[in-house]
């Protein structure tokens, strides 16, 4: 069957109003004067009339102009420049009474002399997706705002060794800020030395596919080592990519403080020597190694003469110094290996692993002629000389623990001191 030139022309409008109609998107035309000449379905709609109630009537009858003021500034300029403008717009609709959110498309329409006919325009209603946006924006400020003031080192590294996220903390302690961070190689950001140390840890997550928790250690810019308990677990971020989350906390004044307890435990206050329980501790360990391995093992006990007497005379204050400036001499009396210890008020105690009688018999006498002099009352000019006795033995094949040898340590001094203190007595 032939169509006529009319019917062919309206089959095509028809075929078009289909098509318009079908798009899922708001469609529609207007006049010079801004008057609706063409609307498709979903205007229709949307303003809640038939179609013609809307063909030639402007926006004012369907939008509240007062808040759509995109709206009638990109009208005007389409209409009075001959141009294409893509844009979102905020539509207070009437029927619907709801702040609509619309990317739209509008273009001039021009006459064959070039003259601007009126205009069309494409919207589509991005609302939704726009609260969407809003609310990840919301999401990400928040978790911007949590991770940026949480007290550790936040970040994300992918297998090449990429970082894929830091948070402000860290930036700031790499120096950098976070856009100069994100995506570079570790190395390029903290230098490889310190790249490759951290790696190490790092390497683990990626082969276990487990959460790991690493005590770390890295110098800062002033030399001073800082220590680190980091808890690193790997992300599946994608199909392909594979990443760790790393949260380092700085604890190196905790460290530090863990290090001040264990020294006070086993550290005499005052003189700063081992304290009597470090001392036996060591000692019997010491003692275990050298019956195991048959080596020779040396023990000295130590007592300064009539300290009692320092005391009573010049005060507690002064025994004190004098306590403190013996143990420094002791100190310097003795091997980098020997163990020296305070065991008692006045009564100080050498281990010497290794050592031979004779040996051990060269560090007591140093230990003994070592010059003890000490100013006692500066107005007076009076000064002290201290002596001490000492008593040295070694270790013998049937001794069975260290309290043996210790014993036997006692009992010499014992002995130096019945003979009239001042010297060495070996048993």
């Amino acid at each position: 069957m032939r169509y006529t030139t009319t019917e062919e022309l309206l089959l095509k409008v028809k075929t078009l109003e289909e098509l318009l109609n079908s798009l899922g998107s708001y469609i529609f035309t207007k006049n010079v004067d801004g008057c609706y000449t063409f609307v498709n379905n979903a205007v229709v709609e949307v303003f809640g009339v038939p179609t013609e109630d809307i063909i030639g009537k402007d926006d004012s009858h369907f939008f509240d102009l007062d808040i759509s003021e995109q709206l009638k500034i990109n009208d005007q300029k389409i209409l009075n420049e001959n141009t294409l403008i893509s844009s979102e717009e905020e539509n207070f609709i009437k029927s619907t009474g709801e702040l609509t959110t619309f990317h739209t498309v509008k273009k001039s329409l021009v006459s064959d002399d070039g003259k601007i006919v009126g205009m069309c325009g494409i919207s589509t209603d991005i609302t939704k997706q726009k609260k969407l946006e809003n609310l990840v924006k919301e999401q990400n400020k928040l978790l911007d705002a949590v991770l940026n003031n949480v007290d550790a080192y936040i970040y994300m590294k992918d297998e090449q060794r990429h970082f894929r996220y830091v948070n402000d903390k860290t930036a700031k302690m790499f120096g950098k800020p976070v856009e100069k961070i994100i995506g570079k190689l570790d190395a390029d950001v903290i230098g490889h030395e310190l790249a490759d140390h951290f790696w190490k840890s790092d390497k683990q997550v990626f082969e276990t596919n487990e959460k790991q928790v690493f005590e770390e250690i890295a110098h800062d810019d002033d030399g001073k080592i800082q220590h680190y308990l980091s808890t690193k677990m790997p992300y599946q971020l994608d199909e392909n990519s594979q990443v760790l989350i790393g949260f380092s906390t700085d604890v190196t004044e905790l460290y530090q403080l863990k290090e001040e307890f264990k020294k006070q435990a086993n550290t005499d206050a005052l003189t700063g020597l081992y304290n009597r329980r470090y001392f036996f501790n060591h000692a019997e360990k010491e003692f275990s190694r050298a019956k195991r391995h048959g080596l020779n093992m040396g023990v000295i006990s130590i007592d300064i003469d009539f300290f009692k007497n320092i005391n009573d005379k010049y005060g507690h204050p002064v025994g004190d110094k004098v306590l403190i400036e013996i143990s420094k001499n002791i100190l310097l009396s003795i091997r980098q290996e020997d163990i020296l210890a305070r065991v008692g008020g006045e009564e100080f105690a050498v281990i010497l692993p290794e050592s031979t009688l004779e040996e051990a018999k060269k560090v007591a006498q140093r230990i003994s002629i070592t010059e003890n002099t000490f100013l006692m009352n500066a107005q007076n000019k009076e000064y002290v000389d201290i002596k001490l006795s000492i008593g040295l033995v070694s270790k013998r094949i049937e001794d069975e623990s260290f309290d043996e040898l210790f014993i036997r340590a006692d009992n010499a001094l014992y002995q130096a001191k019945k003979q009239g203190r001042n010297r060495v007595y070996i048993a």
